[in-house]
């Protein structure tokens, strides 16, 4: 049903029998329209329908309120009318979703214009912003356009996480800053505290919304049963029960908007959950960014231990919103998982979306690929297109599989043409009718974000309010709360820590080998020797010398092994497959306990199925770390050595018979190492991974169990397990222990 706009008569009369319930002021860049019992409308361009004397846009322009345009109608109502409204082609262009987009100034590119126009794209990826004034001027101006084309859909930006610190942040509490900093992901599970991850979900949705993002592609929480894993650090760690109550409490603090009947509103994030079905069982670690670590692989027979965070957490929430709206599979081919025996991507496998994800859990809202799942693959080592079994394909026929397998829409795709490829297939193969209602599924699951967030009523965002909510002061202490939570100290001989303020300590110069990426190529920074904290930070707290022997302690801070990603192309010149291990431990390292043969393998692009690197070799480039340790030791005497070491997974900490305490560190400013140092807060993080003992228990691991290693036992008896950590006064064994450990 539609209401026609009312003439000016019936408004004049109606208006006066009942009084006005909404008034127009002028923002920064558009109209605003509040209304007495409805919500507040965002308008550029759109004429403004009166209906019982409330407001409404008219996106489409055709002069009648339409169900999609009336907000006293459910979600669901409304995506379907709209839906019904759209052509192939508007539908296919929800289905895209951008390439990543910097925001360096408010002004919408010629190449965003395209792709929102010309391929009615309307999911766009924002990456790095000049600041929270240009992000929301940008998203004003974004609005603004697509407001004016078509059936007025918003555009629905999106955001990988944003919050995480550098450990050279200074936290000042007064001053705010461009975005509140928390701890990593893993840092998060340090703590072992669900609400403090469902807090940090309601300041950065707040943060998000500021800046124009109603949608987060995040939490990652594959469950992390694999080690040498890159990607280790943006999960909640390897146990299942930890990641379940983590994903839950993330989820809910995102997408719910206090006070809301339904949970949904203005202060709302949807939340896509990733990566399904989880990517945490990688053979050897590598990663399915690469041809070279496109399979996981179950050798304990795991599989379902991996969906829990999905199934019990993410898709099964305490809060009025009920499940995370979007979920994005992995890269990985789930090896020997389909009972098929077909081996290909996630996205792909009909039996890992629809008939588990889909048909199994019943789950109906949005599936979007990782990045760049449709496109070529050149070369085993290159980071280009991920079409992981489906290689043989045209670019068209991967669009139409995975449209097949019940996937919604196109990570890193700005392109609707192969989208209306798979369409023309679709309809060859089961017909028209099939073909439209099969599109219009993913364009009601599409839309149904959109609405629930409010974005066809207001998508636009103050500027002056978004400097005012981004980074605030308050919003900074809560990050630096949960900085300080998420350090877990599991050294402390004879009480070496705190150290009281205005001692003499010796901060050692670190060396920092050429700059590695997320997954281990180099990123073309020089290798050099520096100090690894700023001096007037640490003279804050402490008299610095850079003499051993005036020193009343030493600081050394350090990072975990950075071993490389696996694959190593001098490896292949040489006549070798490839492969080289991963090592979690800083001195050289052999393979002698590697598999023979890998358990699986195989690609067009390879000679051998055999991914094994048995007996090979391979250095980590910051073993000087281990070394800069034992050297400090040396040069103290027997005065105490103090190691803090950043970590993003596990790793042999071999530097531990040379460390009088040490205090690992997950994705923290370093100001909150010197507040643990100097007694200005305690210690309560908890290992959310096992540290190994040696790189044997590392290989005879299984990829998919948690928690199956020999630990690192220290000169003090205490074995580096999951679960563990140290206060003052000794092992910590609180309610949050005895429930997860």
């Amino acid at each position: 049903m539609r209401h026609t706009l009312l003439p000016l008569t019936a408004l004049l009369l109606l208006a006066a029998a009942c009084g006005p319930k909404w008034q127009e002021t002028e923002a920064d860049g558009f109209r605003v329209i509040t209304q007495r019992g409805g919500p507040t409308l965002g308008v550029s361009s759109a004429t403004i329908l009166t209906y019982q004397g409330y407001a409404f846009k008219d996106l489409n322009r055709n002069g009648t309120l339409d169900i999609y345009e009336d907000w006293r109608r459910p979600a669901l109502e409304r995506a379907q009318d709209l839906a019904a409204q759209l052509s192939i082609e508007e539908i296919a262009g929800l289905m895209l979703y951008s390439g990543h987009q910097a925001i360096p100034a408010p002004e919408i590119t010629d190449a965003q214009r395209k792709f929102l126009q010309e391929d009615n794209l309307r999911a766009v990826l924002m990456t790095t912003v000049e600041s929270p004034e240009t992000a929301a001027r940008w998203n004003n101006n974004v609005q603004a356009f697509v407001e004016g084309l078509g059936h007025g859909i918003p555009a629905n930006n999106s955001s990988d996480p944003r919050n995480e610190t550098q450990a050279t942040a200074e936290f000042n509490m007064g001053s705010g800053g461009k975005i509140s900093l928390w701890p990593t992901t893993l840092g998060l599970a340090a703590t072992f505290d669900p609400d403090i991850v469902r807090e940090f979900g309601r300041v950065a949705s707040a943060e998000y919304r500021a800046l124009g993002i109603a949608t987060a592609l995040s939490p990652q929480i594959d469950l992390a049963t694999e080690p040498r894993w890159s990607r280790f650090n943006g999960t909640f760690g390897e146990d299942p029960d930890l990641d379940v109550d983590m994903a839950r409490a993330y989820v809910d603090g995102f997408q719910t908007t206090d006070g809301a009947p339904d949970g949904w509103g203005r202060e709302s994030v949807n939340a896509m959950i990733k990566h399904w079905p989880s990517g945490g069982p990688e053979e050897g670690g590598r990663d399915a960014h690469f041809n070279y670590g496109k399979y996981a692989v179950y050798p304990g027979g795991n599989f379902e231990t991996h969906l829990r965070p999905f199934t019990e957490g993410a898709m099964h929430l305490d809060g009025p919103t009920g499940s995370a709206t979007a979920v994005m599979p992995y890269y990985t081919i789930s090896y020997g998982i389909d009972p098929s025996g077909k081996n290909v991507g996630n996205s792909y496998s009909l039996h890992i979306i629809y008939d588990l994800l889909r048909e199994r859990f019943g789950y109906d809202g949005v599936v979007c690929t990782d990045w760049n799942i449709t496109y070529d693959n050149r070369a085993i080592e290159a980071f280009d297109g991920k079409c992981w079994g489906v290689e043989e394909l045209s670019v068209a026929e991967r669009h139409y599989e995975v449209i097949k397998a019940g996937v919604d829409q196109f990570g890193g795709n700005n392109d609707k043409d192969p989208v209306l490829e798979a369409y023309r297939m679709w309809e060859e193969e089961f017909g028209e009718q099939d073909a439209r209602e099969r599109f219009e599924q993913s364009a009601v699951r599409l839309l149904m974000n959109s609405f629930r967030t409010g974005l066809f009523e207001n998508p636009y965002t103050d500027p002056a309010a978004a400097a005012a909510v981004v980074g605030n002061a308050e919003f900074m202490q809560k990050g630096y709360e949960a900085q300080l939570k998420s350090v877990v100290m599991v050294k402390n001989h004879g009480q070496a820590l705190p150290k009281q303020e205005r001692l003499k300590v010796y901060v050692p110069k670190r060396f920092y080998p050429v700059s590695q990426g997320m997954f281990g190529f180099g990123g073309g920074t020089p290798a050099r020797w520096d100090y690894p904290v700023d001096k007037a930070l640490v003279e804050k707290y402490y008299d610095w010398t850079d003499n051993p022997a005036e020193a009343d302690f030493a600081l050394v801070m350090i990072q975990g092994p950075q071993s490389g990603a696996g694959y190593d192309v001098a490896d292949r010149n040489k006549g070798g497959n490839g492969y080289v291990p991963i090592s979690l431990q800083y001195s050289d390292y052999k393979a002698t306990y590697a598999r023979e043969k890998s358990i699986a393998g195989g690609d067009r692009l390879e000679k051998s199925a055999n991914r094994s690197y048995k007996g090979k070799s391979v250095k980590t480039p910051n073993y000087s770390d281990l070394k800069l340790v034992m050297d400090t030791k040396k040069a103290m005497g027997g005065k105490p050595v103090v190691v803090a070491v950043a970590l993003g997974r596990p790793a042999i900490p071999e530097f531990e018979p040379y460390a009088d305490a040490i205090l690992v560190t997950m994705g923290v400013q370093n100001q909150a190492v010197l507040d643990l140092v100097s007694g200005k807060a305690e210690p309560s993080g908890l290992l959310p991974m096992q540290l190994p003992a040696d790189m044997r228990t590392v290989e005879e691991q299984y990829e998919d169990v948690p928690r199956d290693m020999r630990c690192w036992v220290d000169a003090d008896g205490n074995t580096y397990d999951f679960a563990f950590g140290l206060g003052w006064s000794g092992i910590i064994d609180d309610a949050r222990v005895a429930k997860y450990k």
